[in-house]
Protein backbone atom coordinates (compact mmCIF):
# COMPACT_ATOMS: atom_id res chain seq x y z
CA UNK A 1 0.00 0.00 0.00
CA UNK A 2 1.06 3.09 -0.69
CA UNK A 3 2.32 5.60 1.94
CA UNK A 4 2.03 8.58 -0.31
CA UNK A 5 -0.54 8.53 -3.45
CA UNK A 6 1.09 7.88 -6.89
CA UNK A 7 0.18 10.20 -9.29
CA UNK A 8 -1.53 9.03 -12.37
CA UNK A 9 -1.15 10.86 -15.84
CA UNK A 10 -4.18 12.99 -15.88
CA UNK A 11 -3.08 14.36 -12.21
CA UNK A 12 -0.03 15.60 -13.51
CA UNK A 13 1.48 18.83 -15.51
CA UNK A 14 1.91 18.36 -19.23
CA UNK A 15 5.84 18.17 -18.52
CA UNK A 16 4.89 15.17 -16.18
CA UNK A 17 2.96 13.40 -18.45
CA UNK A 18 5.45 13.65 -21.20
CA UNK A 19 8.00 11.49 -18.61
CA UNK A 20 5.34 9.39 -17.93
CA UNK A 21 4.73 8.87 -21.78
CA UNK A 22 8.96 8.51 -22.34
CA UNK A 23 8.90 5.87 -19.61
CA UNK A 24 5.91 3.44 -20.73
CA UNK A 25 7.59 3.64 -24.08
CA UNK A 26 11.32 2.84 -22.78
CA UNK A 27 9.90 0.54 -19.97
CA UNK A 28 6.94 -0.46 -20.10
CA UNK A 29 5.20 0.69 -16.73
CA UNK A 30 5.84 4.20 -14.80
CA UNK A 31 8.08 3.56 -12.15
CA UNK A 32 5.95 3.95 -8.39
CA UNK A 33 9.08 6.23 -7.45
CA UNK A 34 8.24 8.57 -9.97
CA UNK A 35 4.82 8.12 -9.86
CA UNK A 36 5.30 9.19 -5.99
CA UNK A 37 7.94 12.35 -6.65
CA UNK A 38 5.33 13.42 -8.76
CA UNK A 39 3.89 15.32 -6.46
CA UNK A 40 6.58 17.98 -6.79
CA UNK A 41 7.23 18.64 -10.56
CA UNK A 42 10.41 20.04 -10.13
CA UNK A 43 12.02 17.80 -8.56
CA UNK A 44 10.64 14.78 -10.39
CA UNK A 45 12.05 16.62 -13.36
CA UNK A 46 15.61 17.15 -12.18
CA UNK A 47 15.22 14.02 -10.47
CA UNK A 48 14.96 12.38 -14.34
CA UNK A 49 17.28 14.70 -15.88
CA UNK A 50 20.28 13.86 -13.59
CA UNK A 51 19.46 10.41 -13.28
CA UNK A 52 19.63 10.05 -18.02
CA UNK A 53 22.57 12.38 -17.36
CA UNK A 54 24.61 9.73 -15.01
CA UNK A 55 23.40 6.74 -16.82
CA UNK A 56 24.40 8.15 -20.55
CA UNK A 57 26.81 10.44 -20.60
CA UNK A 58 30.19 10.00 -19.84
CA UNK A 59 32.32 6.93 -21.48
CA UNK A 60 31.72 4.17 -18.74
CA UNK A 61 29.46 1.57 -20.47
CA UNK A 62 25.77 1.84 -18.56
CA UNK A 63 26.19 -2.21 -17.91
CA UNK A 64 28.90 -0.98 -15.33
CA UNK A 65 26.88 1.78 -13.72
CA UNK A 66 24.25 -0.54 -13.61
CA UNK A 67 26.56 -3.13 -11.61
CA UNK A 68 27.41 -0.19 -9.25
CA UNK A 69 23.61 0.70 -8.77
CA UNK A 70 22.85 -2.94 -7.79
CA UNK A 71 25.83 -3.51 -5.26
CA UNK A 72 24.85 -0.26 -3.96
CA UNK A 73 21.34 -1.32 -3.54
CA UNK A 74 22.14 -4.70 -1.84
CA UNK A 75 24.22 -2.93 0.40
CA UNK A 76 21.24 -0.32 1.71
CA UNK A 77 18.60 -3.72 1.28
CA UNK A 78 16.49 -1.68 -1.33
CA UNK A 79 14.49 -4.45 -3.12
CA UNK A 80 12.32 -1.71 -4.82
CA UNK A 81 15.21 -0.48 -6.25
CA UNK A 82 17.27 -4.12 -6.69
CA UNK A 83 13.68 -5.32 -8.36
CA UNK A 84 13.98 -2.72 -11.39
CA UNK A 85 17.99 -2.32 -11.75
CA UNK A 86 18.95 -6.27 -11.18
CA UNK A 87 16.73 -7.09 -15.00
CA UNK A 88 18.70 -4.02 -16.42
CA UNK A 89 21.94 -5.17 -15.15
CA UNK A 90 21.05 -8.53 -17.15
CA UNK A 91 19.70 -7.11 -19.81
CA UNK A 92 22.98 -5.29 -20.06
CA UNK A 93 25.58 -8.37 -19.76
CA UNK A 94 25.23 -9.75 -16.38
CA UNK A 95 24.14 -12.95 -15.53
CA UNK A 96 21.81 -14.69 -12.45
CA UNK A 97 24.94 -15.66 -11.24
CA UNK A 98 26.76 -12.42 -11.11
CA UNK A 99 24.03 -10.48 -9.51
CA UNK A 100 24.58 -13.60 -6.90
CA UNK A 101 27.90 -13.18 -5.95
CA UNK A 102 28.04 -9.17 -6.18
CA UNK A 103 28.08 -8.99 -2.37
CA UNK A 104 31.13 -11.49 -2.22
CA UNK A 105 32.48 -9.58 -5.94
CA UNK A 106 36.45 -9.94 -4.09
CA UNK A 107 36.60 -13.71 -3.76
CA UNK A 108 34.07 -14.33 -7.31
CA UNK A 109 36.21 -15.24 -10.52
CA UNK A 110 32.79 -13.43 -12.07
CA UNK A 111 34.13 -10.11 -12.51
CA UNK A 112 37.29 -8.78 -13.94
CA UNK A 113 39.71 -6.53 -11.95
CA UNK A 114 37.84 -3.36 -13.45
CA UNK A 115 34.50 -4.56 -12.25
CA UNK A 116 35.97 -5.52 -9.11
CA UNK A 117 37.23 -1.83 -8.58
CA UNK A 118 33.70 -0.46 -9.28
CA UNK A 119 31.24 -1.96 -6.71
CA UNK A 120 34.41 -1.82 -4.72
CA UNK A 121 34.14 2.48 -4.61
CA UNK A 122 30.27 1.83 -4.07
CA UNK A 123 30.90 0.13 -1.03
CA UNK A 124 33.38 2.94 0.30
CA UNK A 125 30.69 5.62 -1.02
CA UNK A 126 27.85 4.20 0.86
CA UNK A 127 29.63 3.18 3.67
CA UNK A 128 31.02 6.56 4.19
CA UNK A 129 33.32 5.60 6.66
CA UNK A 130 36.55 7.65 5.63
CA UNK A 131 38.02 8.95 2.86
CA UNK A 132 40.15 7.62 0.39
CA UNK A 133 43.41 6.93 0.92
CA UNK A 134 46.70 7.23 -1.58
CA UNK A 135 45.92 3.51 -2.01
CA UNK A 136 42.64 3.27 -2.92
CA UNK A 137 42.82 6.08 -5.04
CA UNK A 138 46.01 5.06 -7.14
CA UNK A 139 43.89 1.30 -7.51
CA UNK A 140 40.72 3.16 -9.11
CA UNK A 141 42.94 5.38 -10.91
CA UNK A 142 44.56 2.15 -12.27
CA UNK A 143 41.24 1.17 -14.06
CA UNK A 144 39.53 4.60 -14.50
CA UNK A 145 40.04 8.02 -15.95
CA UNK A 146 38.96 11.29 -13.22
CA UNK A 147 35.67 11.65 -15.24
CA UNK A 148 35.06 7.86 -15.13
CA UNK A 149 35.60 7.85 -11.36
CA UNK A 150 32.92 10.75 -11.25
CA UNK A 151 30.53 8.45 -13.21
CA UNK A 152 30.87 5.67 -10.58
CA UNK A 153 30.62 8.06 -7.77
CA UNK A 154 27.55 9.81 -9.34
CA UNK A 155 26.16 6.58 -10.01
CA UNK A 156 25.95 5.08 -6.29
CA UNK A 157 25.58 8.30 -4.52
CA UNK A 158 22.47 9.00 -6.82
CA UNK A 159 21.20 5.61 -5.94
CA UNK A 160 21.88 5.95 -2.32
CA UNK A 161 19.89 8.73 -2.56
CA UNK A 162 17.27 6.45 -4.48
CA UNK A 163 17.39 3.73 -1.97
CA UNK A 164 16.65 5.71 0.88
CA UNK A 165 13.58 7.70 -0.49
CA UNK A 166 12.27 4.43 -1.35
CA UNK A 167 13.31 2.76 1.85
CA UNK A 168 11.51 5.24 4.34
CA UNK A 169 8.55 5.09 2.11
CA UNK A 170 8.41 1.26 2.02
CA UNK A 171 8.37 1.04 -2.10
CA UNK A 172 6.86 -1.79 -3.85
CA UNK A 173 8.53 -2.60 -6.71
CA UNK A 174 6.89 -1.60 -9.76
CA UNK A 175 5.45 -4.64 -11.74
CA UNK A 176 5.56 -4.73 -15.36
CA UNK A 177 3.08 -2.84 -17.28
CA UNK A 178 2.30 -0.38 -13.69
CA UNK A 179 0.71 3.44 -15.22
CA UNK A 180 0.74 1.94 -18.67
CA UNK A 181 -2.83 2.81 -18.75
CA UNK A 182 -2.19 5.52 -17.10
CA UNK A 183 -0.20 7.56 -19.96
CA UNK A 184 -2.30 6.00 -22.85
CA UNK A 185 -5.18 7.21 -21.55
CA UNK A 186 -3.67 10.75 -22.36
CA UNK A 187 -1.29 10.64 -25.24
Amino acid sequence: MARISRLGRRDVIETVGEIYDRYVRQRGNVPNMFRTVAHRPEILQTMIAHMEAVLKSGTLPTSLKELVIVRTSQMNGCEYCLASHSLLAKKLGYSDEQIAALPHFEDSESFTPREKTAPRLAERLTRNERPLDDAELADLKAHFSEGEIVELMAASGLFNYFNRFNNLLAMEPTPAGAGVELAATHA
